[in-house]
Protein backbone atom coordinates (compact mmCIF):
# COMPACT_ATOMS: atom_id res chain seq x y z
CA UNK A 1 0.00 0.00 0.00
CA UNK A 2 1.38 3.33 -1.13
CA UNK A 3 1.91 6.30 1.39
CA UNK A 4 -1.29 8.37 -0.29
CA UNK A 5 -3.12 5.31 0.06
CA UNK A 6 -2.42 4.78 3.52
CA UNK A 7 -2.83 8.25 4.73
CA UNK A 8 -5.80 8.71 3.19
CA UNK A 9 -7.40 5.41 5.24
CA UNK A 10 -5.65 6.39 8.64
CA UNK A 11 -7.55 10.19 7.64
CA UNK A 12 -11.76 8.04 7.14
CA UNK A 13 -10.48 6.20 10.38
CA UNK A 14 -9.79 9.23 12.58
CA UNK A 15 -12.65 11.79 11.25
CA UNK A 16 -15.38 10.65 13.62
CA UNK A 17 -13.08 11.15 16.68
CA UNK A 18 -11.26 14.63 16.02
CA UNK A 19 -11.77 17.93 18.02
CA UNK A 20 -10.19 20.28 15.73
CA UNK A 21 -11.75 20.23 12.20
CA UNK A 22 -8.77 22.52 10.98
CA UNK A 23 -6.10 20.18 12.08
CA UNK A 24 -7.73 17.55 10.22
CA UNK A 25 -7.77 19.20 7.18
CA UNK A 26 -4.06 19.68 7.53
CA UNK A 27 -3.65 16.54 8.11
CA UNK A 28 0.00 15.04 7.39
CA UNK A 29 2.90 12.46 8.86
CA UNK A 30 3.71 14.82 11.13
CA UNK A 31 0.25 15.19 12.64
CA UNK A 32 -0.33 13.88 16.46
CA UNK A 33 -3.27 12.27 16.70
CA UNK A 34 -3.26 13.85 20.57
CA UNK A 35 -1.69 17.31 20.60
CA UNK A 36 -3.32 18.47 17.32
CA UNK A 37 -6.91 16.90 16.60
CA UNK A 38 -7.53 16.90 19.96
CA UNK A 39 -8.30 13.02 20.39
CA UNK A 40 -8.56 11.27 24.25
CA UNK A 41 -6.56 8.45 25.00
CA UNK A 42 -10.11 6.00 25.27
CA UNK A 43 -10.94 7.29 21.53
CA UNK A 44 -6.74 6.22 20.40
CA UNK A 45 -7.83 2.86 21.51
CA UNK A 46 -11.09 3.21 19.48
CA UNK A 47 -8.85 4.15 16.05
CA UNK A 48 -6.40 1.64 17.18
CA UNK A 49 -9.02 -0.94 16.82
CA UNK A 50 -10.55 0.13 13.63
CA UNK A 51 -6.93 0.19 11.76
CA UNK A 52 -6.72 -3.21 12.90
CA UNK A 53 -10.24 -4.27 11.56
CA UNK A 54 -9.40 -2.10 8.40
CA UNK A 55 -5.71 -3.78 7.71
CA UNK A 56 -6.98 -7.24 9.26
CA UNK A 57 -3.75 -6.71 11.45
CA UNK A 58 -3.24 -7.08 15.12
CA UNK A 59 -0.92 -4.51 16.84
CA UNK A 60 0.35 -5.35 20.11
CA UNK A 61 0.54 -2.96 23.48
CA UNK A 62 3.78 -1.88 22.77
CA UNK A 63 3.55 -0.96 18.95
CA UNK A 64 0.23 0.86 20.19
CA UNK A 65 1.87 3.08 22.91
CA UNK A 66 4.07 4.18 19.87
CA UNK A 67 0.94 5.60 17.54
CA UNK A 68 0.75 9.06 18.35
CA UNK A 69 1.39 10.33 15.35
CA UNK A 70 0.14 9.77 11.51
CA UNK A 71 4.02 8.95 10.33
CA UNK A 72 4.49 6.24 13.54
CA UNK A 73 0.79 4.60 13.22
CA UNK A 74 1.50 4.26 9.11
CA UNK A 75 4.97 2.68 10.33
CA UNK A 76 3.33 0.17 12.67
CA UNK A 77 0.61 -0.61 9.83
CA UNK A 78 2.94 -1.51 7.44
CA UNK A 79 5.46 -3.56 9.36
CA UNK A 80 2.06 -5.78 10.14
CA UNK A 81 0.95 -6.03 6.56
CA UNK A 82 1.86 -9.22 4.58
CA UNK A 83 4.66 -8.34 1.69
CA UNK A 84 3.25 -7.13 -1.91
Amino acid sequence: MDKESLIEALREIVKPYIQDEEAFQNLSEETNFIDDLKINSANLVDIILDVEDKFDILIEDEAMENMLTVKSAMEVIKTKLPAE
